[in-house]
């Protein structure tokens, strides 16, 4: 499990929803992702005297790690990013406001999932479930047909379902691969959702828990078009590891939204594939596209 809670609230903290996926995991780093829905309300701390400025940022900070103290975590890194000049003028357009309510969804999440698809499955959830019941403080409760949907766009649950179906059949081709392979270095196949949580981990070498060991050293994965695949260097232990990153190009279809597959190979470090990766995303999609 890559995502092991999601809460959404107002911006002034009234607690409307809270989902709790797995309990968290003890002494890993995780992330606190938080995806606005709020309406925009600018405020420009540039024209902010010094003292004023200084106020307002050792008041979040302090705050921050108060509550996170009183919630038994510790916050290590607080990512931010700055408000560009052209962004500070859109806000003050009401016509560049793209949401009028007033929600913040906030989840607690594994450091490797990549943003961006994580951020498609929120909008996803925010869309067809939530937009349509501002202003929270007064709208029906999440329906329990409502949850289960979410806990399936968080989960996976079509592109999970279609992997098991095939399961005899990916192990199988797997285990061919491998034969072929492993003199190069190959070790494992992983098949992932389109943000990265594994769904099915193939080959012996490596089990389901060092898969996630080795994943968050991976650092940031790059943008990949479909069919086409980049290599990342981690470590499993004091052993170096090459992670080849595919985008498989095929996937499933969530109310509307494409989610592909990524395939995962687990090498020795140098090792060299030339155009191997292309023939098993081929093979791979004749199964599971």
């Amino acid at each position: 499990m890559t995502i092991y809670n999601l809460s959404i609230i107002t911006s002034t903290g009234f607690p409307y929803f809270h989902k709790k996926l797995k309990n968290l995991p003890e002494g890993l780093k995780l992330y606190q992702r938080f995806f606005d829905f709020t309406e925009e309300r600018y405020r420009d701390h540039d024209l902010l005297d010094p003292t004023s400025s200084f106020e307002l940022n050792a008041g979040l900070v302090s705050a921050l790690f108060e509550f996170a103290k009183n919630i038994d975590k510790k916050i290590l890194t607080l990512e931010f990013k700055s408000i560009t000049q052209s962004n500070k003028s859109q806000q003050g357009s009401p016509s560049a406001k793209k949401y009028t309510g007033d929600a913040l969804i906030t989840m607690q999440t594994e450091t490797y999932l990549l943003h961006r698809s994580v951020k498609q499955k929120i909008n996803l959830i925010y869309n067809t479930m939530i937009s349509s019941k501002i202003p929270l403080e007064t709208a029906y409760s999440i329906s329990s047909e409502e949850e289960q949907k979410i806990t399936e766009i968080l989960t996976d649950h079509k592109a999970k379902n279609r992997v098991i179906k095939n399961q005899n059949e990916l192990e199988q081709l797997t285990n061919s691969l491998i034969n072929e392979m492993g003199n190069y270095g190959l070790y494992n196949v992983v098949i992932t959702s389109f943000d990265l949580s594994p769904i099915t981990v193939l080959g012996s070498k490596f089990s389901f828990e060092d898969i996630e060991g080795i994943l968050r050293n991976l650092g940031e994965v790059p943008d990949i078009d479909p069919m086409e695949w980049k290599f990342r260097q981690s470590f499993y232990k004091d052993s170096q590891v090459w992670v080849y990153i595919i985008n498989s190009g095929v996937g499933v279809t969530v109310e509307g939204m494409f989610q592909p597959y990524f395939y995962l190979l687990f090498a020795a470090s140098e090792s060299y594939f030339g155009d191997f990766p292309g023939k098993l995303t081929a093979k791979f999609n004749g199964i599971i596209g």
